[in-house]
């Protein structure tokens, strides 16, 4: 998302909790300014240090993308790990749409990209809580939106699937047939989201798969859709090498 942004001429403040100067070097060498900030966006703290260094600057983009997941069955997870998805999901999230919305807002013009998912449409059996975070934020982007709409301010969603990234390294998904399966391209998720943000659409489902699965949730009962979930999530469930 950072390189897209570079390349559509806009300069960058990065933050993320993992160390960022690989990818303020790919963005530079596209032209872009660019500073990093290390922090955790799962806290107040953190999310007033990002606002502490864009100073008084405007913003043209934000693009709200901390997120992380968490696999294994509800009563398996550690507690803090499960406050930690969901403040970084939801509470660091809106907190950050809360400050800087205003702001933009009151310049009159900007454009937002949320990170939402389409796991939000679906009950997530082992991982319950990521998706759960996910239904808000799916929710919430197209509430605010509607909210947003003679401000000069447009509000878009980004609902992709299973991507390519750390994600399922970090979410402790190896073991299961999601976490092992092939993905979508995260450059090309990002290019679609970006070019949906630019574009001023309210939402975007990345990947004609995704996209029915996202059909498929409308028509078939929560508990259907709860079973087929499992036997993406479920421990065990890797596909063996062949």
């Amino acid at each position: 998302m950072a390189k897209c942004c570079a390349e559509g001429g806009y300069d960058l403040l990065l933050a993320a909790d993992q160390p960022l100067e690989e990818a303020a070097l790919d963005c530079r060498a596209l032209g872009a300014a660019v500073e990093t900030l290390q922090v955790d966006l799962a806290s107040e703290e953190g999310v007033d240090r990002l606002i502490a260094a864009l100073g008084d600057r405007p913003v043209g983009a934000l693009l709200a993308n901390a997120g992380h997941g968490l696999g294994k069955g509800f009563l398996e997870q550690d507690f803090a790990a499960i406050r930690h998805v969901i403040d970084t999901n939801i509470t660091g999230t809106v907190y950050l749409l809360h400050q800087l919305g205003n702001r933009m807002r009151g310049d009159g013009g900007g454009k937002v990209l949320i990170a939402g998912s389409i796991a939000g449409f679906m009950p997530g059996s082992f991982q319950a809580v990521y998706n759960g975070t996910k239904a808000f934020i799916d929710s919430f982007a197209a509430a605010w939106r509607n909210e947003m709409k003679d401000t000069g301010v447009t509000v878009t969603c980004l609902m992709p699937g299973a991507t390519d990234t750390e994600f399922f390294v970090r979410a402790d998904m190896l073991d299961t047939k999601v976490g092992t399966e092939q993905k979508m391209d995260p450059a090309e998720v990002a290019k679609i989201g970006f070019d949906a943000m630019q574009s001023g659409e309210a939402d975007v489902v990345a990947g004609l798969k995704n996209k029915l699965q996202v059909m498929m949730t409308k028509v078939l009962p929560s508990q259907m859709l709860a079973e087929e979930h499992r036997k993406q999530a479920e421990p065990g469930t890797a596909e063996k090498p062949k």
